[in-house]
């Protein structure tokens, strides 16, 4: 059997906690922040962990690099 590969877009997108969680950048930050307010772009810039169902797909494409 072959081995299983990492799937690359999942690679570019998440980074796997030490405990085993994905995490992922937060969205509305690419563009346009001009209107947005200090505050609301300051909580953006933290990562949030992937919760429910997604969250077991993730770690399964990333796990060759486990």
């Amino acid at each position: 059997m072959t081995k299983q590969k990492t799937h690359k877009g999942m690679l570019k997108r998440f980074k796997v906690t030490a405990s085993g969680k994905a995490k992922h950048r937060s969205a509305y930050r690419g563009h346009l922040l001009s209107h947005k307010s200090g505050n609301r772009k300051r909580h953006l810039r933290l990562d949030n962990v992937v919760t429910g169902p997604n969250a077991k797909n993730i770690i399964e494409g990333l796990r060759p690099i486990l």
